[in-house]
């Protein structure tokens, strides 16, 4: 592994940095409904299994991929939208334990963090303003603000231009899905590690190529500040793949 040091931490949001507690498949079942999936079958029963499948990748590409009429998937979409923000107004999200002093502890360290999300625009404004984390990354990014979600690599990458930062192996990723890993993958970052606090298990995100797996953000923090020092003891506390 190289020993770049690390310019760049992008985050995921949901499942990552921000409890998910069942949010997004209360909020699918919503937008189900209003493409008029049957509420119950195999019809729904494959839809649902999708939107676990695709945590992570942006929703409007999960409905279009999940119904195939563009009318059905922008209905779809918008309730989705309508059903997470209501859920945000009533005050059900909330940090995972640690991000916020994990991000802090990045930051002032000199590393520079980016919070990206599947969510649109709209709804990632209204989750970190629930949060009360309008300041609390150099910058945020939804897949409109960088041309296409993940699995693809340009929210990575438009943070690293926006940055400033030196080149893709001064950049480590976490997320929480497969869709994280293969976005980190694909951008070329240094590290790319899969959080046990989300959507998909340490076999999925190995499966997917992860480089670490981590307990939460902490450890991903850890990991970042320290790996350079002690590479042999860092890759088997974390438990990076072989």
């Amino acid at each position: 592994m190289s020993t770049n040091p690390i310019q760049l931490a992008v985050l995921d949001m949901a499942g990552t940095t921000v409890e998910d507690g069942g949010l997004v498949i209360s909020a699918f079942e919503k937008a189900a409904d209003a493409a008029g999936i049957p509420d119950s079958g195999d019809e729904r029963e494959r839809a649902r299994q999708y939107v676990i499948d695709t945590m992570g990748q942006s929703k409007i590409v999960v409905f279009r991929a999940i119904l195939g009429d563009e009318e059905r998937a922008q209905l779809a979409n918008q309730a989705f939208e309508d059903a997470y923000n209501a859920l945000i107004e009533e005050g059900a999200a909330a940090p995972i334990a640690g991000a916020v002093e994990s991000i802090e502890r990045l930051r002032s360290s000199g590393i520079k963090v980016a919070l990206t999300t599947g969510f649109s625009r709209g709804t990632q404004d209204k989750l970190l303003a629930a949060l009360g984390w309008e300041d609390i990354a150099d910058l945020t990014l939804a897949p409109s603000d960088a041309g296409r979600g993940r699995p693809y690599p340009d929210m990575v990458l438009t943070a690293l231009l926006r940055l400033g930062i030196d080149g893709v192996d001064n950049v480590a990723v976490l997320g929480d899905t497969t869709s994280d890993v293969e976005t980190g993958l694909r951008s070329g970052a240094q590290i790319v590690a899969g959080t046990l606090t989300g959507a998909h298990d340490e076999q999925q995100l190995r499966a997917a190529g992860a480089t670490h797996v981590v307990a939460s953000v902490t450890d991903f923090a850890e990991l970042v500040l320290s790996h350079h020092h002690s590479p042999t003891n860092t890759e088997s506390r974390f438990h990076a793949n072989a």
